[in-house]
């Protein structure tokens, strides 16, 4: 067995809070944006957009300086959906390899991606690089990509990027000189080493690296050689992978209550788009979404889709949402909006040579949401018998195709009966035990012929028992209109109704 040489590539996520909270809000992107952090008064920027940093904003200031600056929009630090953002980013670089290190920080995520051997996949580290940062700008972040064969190397190039700057490729054994003019701070250094080394006018990390390793050991300690170790890009590192979750689901907080269903939708247009980008890159479909709405009051509103077959087509999704969400309204003002979505295999049909082409799923998905609006959910699918004899004892359950062949029917009949629900009372005269006469819809029936009757009856171990007699009778008023119906009678009731006509 041969192993590959060293190769890492680090993903380095500026301006983590700031991102996290306008990936999903488009209408803010030509906005200055600040987060803040704290509780009032004491609240202060701790990040902020690259229009924000142009206008004069700078992290630290309070929210009484942001204040003099006109048409800035604050928004309230969100940790949890860091996190979210966090998971996210995790899953993008597992995309490229299954070893993954995370080395985030207080607002700003930092990612090491263990990239030996990759070359045949993905290409040379530089089309890697663009690679991996096309993959994080499709889910809504920026970030800088450095590669390099030493991993300390490629965390401090990217800890000292310039603003601007989106990938940097170090050549095997350039490890030193790539980061030789970084100021030492890329180095983690502690506050008081930061002092000692501004005393001593150390400025970039190549005025370190030529320091005599025993003389700085005798003066900093055993932590020394590490900074010397990382200034001359020769630190080892023992990887440190993790696992890698892949949950599909997105989350906004809203800046004030909303009623209006269609502005609702301009949102979940945004998070679908992101839940089908990050389903289409594992070549996964989107099978339900479960949307979850916090209520003004703290109360919560659930509800779930759930087509037929998995599918990425947003508007599809949006239009299901919609119709769901205007059959079952929520009952106050929406705060925040939770999307969570089961992945499912995408669907392939295949159909024959001579075959006459099906309709797409997802348009009887949607005529089938806008027939539940209007009868109910209930209401809609396939009718399944119950096991019991009863007489039109059935449930409804979802339509659920299992062949594409139409099955082929055993027998055929020249009459078709047409159950009455609920069947239509009546009146029945009977002679020596034979329907005579039938009063029904205010007119009267003379029976000329009845065939019958069939006796039924069961449950005897319920509350409820149940037992009849059908006949099914051909009759003729006086103005030779002709009724060809099913009778029941109900023994428990002792009552007759007319269960159905035969067409």
């Amino acid at each position: 067995m041969s192993s590959f040489p060293e190769l890492y590539a680090c993903i380095y996520v500026r301006e983590l809070p700031a991102q996290a909270l306008l990936r999903l809000r488009p209408e803010l992107a030509e906005k200055p944006c600040v987060i803040l952090e704290g509780d009032a008064p004491g609240q202060t920027v701790c990040s902020l957009n690259t229009r924000a940093r142009l206008l004069g904003l700078r992290q630290g200031m309070t929210k009484v300086e942001v204040e003099t600056f006109e048409s800035v929009v604050v928004l309230q630090r969100s940790v949890k959906m860091e996190g979210f953002v966090r998971v996210i980013l995790l899953e993008c670089a597992g995309a490229f390899s299954p070893r993954l290190e995370d080395r985030s920080l207080n607002g700003i995520f930092l990612c090491a991606v263990d990239a030996a051997g990759t070359e045949s996949l993905f290409g040379p580290p530089q089309l890697l690089a663009k690679q991996i940062r096309q993959r994080i700008r499709s889910v809504g972040v920026v970030a800088s990509v450095t590669v390099s064969a030493n991993l300390q190397t490629a965390i401090c190039l990217a800890r000292g990027l310039k603003r601007g700057v989106a990938i940097q490729v170090v050549s095997r054994g350039d490890e030193a000189r790539s980061i030789a003019e970084l100021p030492v701070a890329v180095l983690d250094i502690t506050g008081t080493q930061a002092e000692t080394f501004g005393s001593w006018g150390i400025r970039n990390v190549a005025a370190l690296a030529v320091l005599p390793e025993k003389s700085l050991i005798a003066r900093l300690g055993q932590d020394a050689k590490r900074l010397l170790q990382l200034a001359n890009g020769i630190r080892p590192h023992l990887f440190q992978p993790i696992a890698i979750p892949f949950v599909l689901e997105e989350q906004v907080e809203l800046d004030f209550p909303l009623d209006d269903l269609e502005s609702l939708l301009f949102g979940l247009s945004t998070m679908l788009e992101q839940l089908i980008v990050r389903a289409k890159s594992r070549v996964l479909a989107l099978a339900s979404v479960t949307i979850t709405l916090r209520l003004d009051g703290g109360g919560s509103h659930e509800r779930k889709v759930n087509p037929r077959v998995p599918t990425n087509d947003k508007q599809l999704w949006l239009k299901l949402l919609h119709l769901d969400l205007e059959g079952h309204p929520p009952s106050s003002s929406i705060l925040g909006v939770h999307l969570f979505a089961e992945p499912g295999a995408t669907s392939k049909v295949q159909l024959g040579l001579f075959s006459p082409q099906l309709p797409e799923p997802g348009k009887l998905d949607v005529t089938l949401a806008r027939i539940a609006a209007i009868v109910g959910e209930g209401n809609v699918g396939q009718a399944i018998l119950e096991d019991t004899h009863r007489a039109g004892d059935f449930h409804v359950e979802p339509f659920c195709v299992t062949t594409l062949e139409p099955p082929v029917p055993e027998t055929s009949s020249l009459l078709c009966l047409r159950l009455l629900r609920p069947a239509e009372p009546t009146r029945v005269e009977v002679h020596r035990g034979l329907p005579h006469q039938i009063k029904f819809r205010s007119r009267s029936y003379l029976v000329e012929k009845a065939y019958g009757p069939w006796l039924d009856g069961g449950d005897w171990w319920n509350e409820a028992i149940w037992g009849n007699e059908q006949w099914d009778v051909i009759g003729k008023a006086t103005d030779s209109a002709v009724l060809v119906c099913r009778l029941a009678r109900d023994f428990i009731q002792n009552d007759w109704r007319v269960a159905g006509l035969y067409d």
